[in-house]
């Protein structure tokens, strides 16, 4: 999980116990507790993408999904 615009600490699939790789990205926040400006993101492989962002839109969280960049990917698995 990073902030958005930060780079990623791993482009590991952020379900649990998932380890593939992620292919795609979700933005989010919880505006009960955070501000616009505090977004979160989690890392998704192709099979649980669907499965997260179901998670996210059920508690009205605003959420954005799309497909990890190339530059992200390879920042996280040189461990920038």
């Amino acid at each position: 999980m990073i902030g958005l615009g930060a780079p990623l600490q791993s482009s590991t699939c952020s379900r649990a116990d998932c380890r593939a790789a992620g292919l795609w990205r979700l933005d989010w926040r919880n505006p009960r507790i955070h501000s616009t400006d505090r977004v979160k993101t989690w890392v998704a492989c192709d099979e649980h993408v669907d499965y997260l962002r179901e998670f996210l839109s059920a508690r009205d969280f605003p959420l954005t999904v799309r497909p990890l960049d190339a530059q992200s990917l390879n920042q996280a698995e040189d461990g920038q």
